[in-house]
C-alpha cells in the first residue's frame, strides 16, 4: 500500500471510528470539506501542516495516519451524510 492509499485508509478508519464527518474535520482542521473527500479516496497529495492540523483535530498522533494498516482490518464502515448534532 502507496502513503497516499495509507493516509486515505486511516483518515476514513480514525474519522468513522470517532463519528466524525467529513464536513466537521474540515471545519476543525480548518480546511474544506472537498479536501478531506479528496485525502480519503487518495486524490489529493497532503502537506505536513495539513497532516497536522488533521491528526489535532482527531486528537491522534500525526503518527496514526501514517501507520500501515493491518490487511485483515475491515474496510472503514460509511458515515450518514450531513451534519450530526452537537452532543
Amino acid at each position: 500500500m502507496d502513503t497516499r492509499a495509507r493516509i486515505a485508509w486511516n483518515l476514513r478508519q480514525l474519522r468513522s471510528t470517532l463519528g466524525v464527518t467529513q464536513e466537521n474535520l474540515a471545519v476543525d482542521a480548518n480546511v474544506d470539506r472537498t479536501v478531506v473527500s479528496d485525502l480519503e479516496r487518495g486524490r489529493h497529495n497532503a502537506s505536513i501542516d495539513l497532516l497536522d492540523r488533521l491528526a489535532l483535530a482527531l486528537s491522534v498522533d500525526v503518527a496514526a495516519l501514517l501507520a500501515e494498516p493491518d490487511p485483515t482490518d475491515p474496510k472503514p464502515a460509511p458515515l450518514r451524510p450531513g451534519r450530526k448534532a452537537a452532543k
